[in-house]
């Protein structure tokens, strides 16, 4: 466990030493790079990880918090590393294709909210809590930009 913690804190020491030399180099004089983006086809994935990211934006000049759960999944291209997935399509009532971010929302029971994108997922892969979605496989669809997105429906 020891090593674990120490093998962390080397990551983040490196991330942090990387940084500093990025910022020695001077940011404002990188140039614009000649590499594309990796895209991904929308394939099968496999939910490995959940977690609970807290989001602020500003709404009518307030700030507010919300969270958001993160999908990493396993994707049959990038065998190598867990991407994070964190909305999804689904079919509204009135059957249109909907997208939303998986955000948490709670109902007065503390409950995830009906009807909400993050049930709709849930739905779609017959599990009752987050817990559940673990290891589950679900197909994925490229929203308007070009990311991936859970399909729900």
């Amino acid at each position: 466990m020891q090593e674990k913690q120490e093998e962390i804190k080397t990551d983040e020491v490196k991330k942090e030493e990387k940084a500093a030399v990025k910022e020695d180099v001077g940011v404002l004089d990188t140039p614009i790079g000649n590499i594309e983006t990796d895209s991904l086809e929308a394939k099968p994935v496999t939910i490995k990880e959940i977690r609970i990211k807290e989001v602020n934006y500003v709404t009518n000049k307030t700030n507010k918090t919300s969270q958001k759960v993160m999908f990493k999944v396993e994707h049959p291209d990038k065998t190598e590393e867990l991407i994070e997935i964190s909305s999804v399509r689904f079919l509204k009532q009135d059957k249109i294709v909907t997208q939303s971010g998986t955000w948490l929302n709670l109902d007065k029971e503390d409950n995830i909210q009906k009807g909400s994108a993050l049930t709709m997922l849930m739905t779609q892969l017959q599990a009752k809590t987050l817990e559940e979605c673990k290891d589950k496989v679900i197909e994925t669809i490229l929203d308007n930009n070009g990311y991936l997105c859970f399909k729900a429906y």
